[in-house]
This record gives C-alpha cells, sequence and structure tokens, in this order.
C-alpha cells in the first residue's frame, strides 16, 4: 500500500540521515582527539564545559532578543519572517552548542551569533521556503492563507498598511459598516 503523499514528501533524505549519525560523530571524534593531543585531556574537557556555559549565556541573550524582534514585528503589523528565521536559527545554534562537540560548537555559534546569522540567513530561506511554498499549494486552504493564491515569499503582504484606527477595536479599514459591541462575561 503507498504512503499518502505528505509522508512521502517529508521524509528526511538518506545522505542526510548518514552524514549525521555517521559523518559527524566520527568528524567530533576526530576533532576532539586531535584538540586532546594538542592541549590535553583536562583542558579539552573544560573548553568543551566551557563552550557550553558560554554557548547557554549567549543563546539565553540571542534567544530573547530575538522574541522581542519578533514581539515588535507582530506588534508593527510586519510579517516576522526575518524574525522567525533568526528564532530557528539561534534555537538550532543552541543545541548544537549543548552536544559535546568543537564541530557543533561552531557551527552552533555561527547559527547564534548576531553578525553571522545574516550570512547564514538566505541559506535557510532557499532551504525551508520550497517545502513551505508545496505545503500551502497542497493546503486545503489553498492559496487563502497567503492572499487568495499569492506568493508567500514575493512580498510583505502586510508593507505599507497603516496602523488601524483603533488597535483595541479593529474593523475594516474600507469604511464598510461596523457594529462596535464589547462582550461581557456573566
Amino acid at each position: 500500500m503507498n504512503a499518502p503523499r505528505a509522508a512521502r514528501t517529508r521524509r528526511v533524505p538518506g545522505w542526510l540521515l548518514f552524514l549525521l549519525l555517521v559523518v559527524m560523530p566520527l568528524l567530533e571524534l576526530f576533532v576532539l582527539i586531535r584538540v586532546g593531543k594538542v592541549i590535553g585531556a583536562g583542558s579539552t574537557i573544560l573548553l568543551l564545559i566551557l563552550a557550553a556555559v558560554v554557548g547557554a549565556w549567549v543563546v539565553r541573550r540571542e534567544g530573547a532578543r530575538a522574541w522581542q524582534a519578533f514581539n515588535g514585528a507582530l506588534g508593527a503589523g510586519r510579517m516576522p519572517t526575518k524574525e522567525l528565521a533568526d528564532g530557528v536559527m539561534v534555537l538550532a545554534g543552541g543545541v548544537l552548542m549543548m552536544a559535546p562537540g568543537v564541530v557543533s560548537d561552531l557551527m552552533g555559534l555561527v547559527l547564534v551569533l548576531p553578525f553571522t546569522r545574516p550570512l547564514v540567513r538566505p541559506l535557510l530561506v532557499a532551504a525551508i521556503a520550497p517545502r513551505i511554498k508545496q505545503s500551502m499549494a497542497s493546503s486545503p486552504l489553498g492559496g487563502f492563507a497567503t492572499g487568495f493564491g499569492g506568493d508567500p515569499f514575493a512580498q510583505d503582504p502586510f508593507a505599507g498598511q497603516q496602523e488601524p484606527r483603533d488597535a483595541r477595536r479593529p474593523g475594516p479599514q474600507d469604511g464598510g459598516p461596523v457594529i462596535r459591541g464589547e462582550v461581557v462575561d456573566d
């Protein structure tokens, strides 16, 4: 029996699993042995512990900044695409920095630091955008969520819009009929 189409499109490629489960641990082990030979076993262990502590501090700091930027974008009525990408990169970087290993720590730092994130963001968008487009095209809503079939990555759908006249009670912007009311809980 054939698997549903959605399940087939979301499978992780075999080469990626091989890379993550075989190549990365071997690379980490090789680098740890080399570093241990140069600076000693005790210093290598202290280096790993220090990297985890510094990584946790940087992730906490940058995670809070990414969250504030996300809330600021939502508050301004903008689509928070850059902020979401930054949040994903900080989370992934934090996971990499918590894993023991020099290579994963360096990869995590690249994803977490604010001056290297803009360099990685286009790669993230290039990797994820086609999947999101495909998912939105095959969703039951079709393109409704992106403006009746529009491309969600072509432009910011909220660009150039004015703030609502009454943010506490938003209504139609075109001046159509509005019936104001309140919800009263008894």
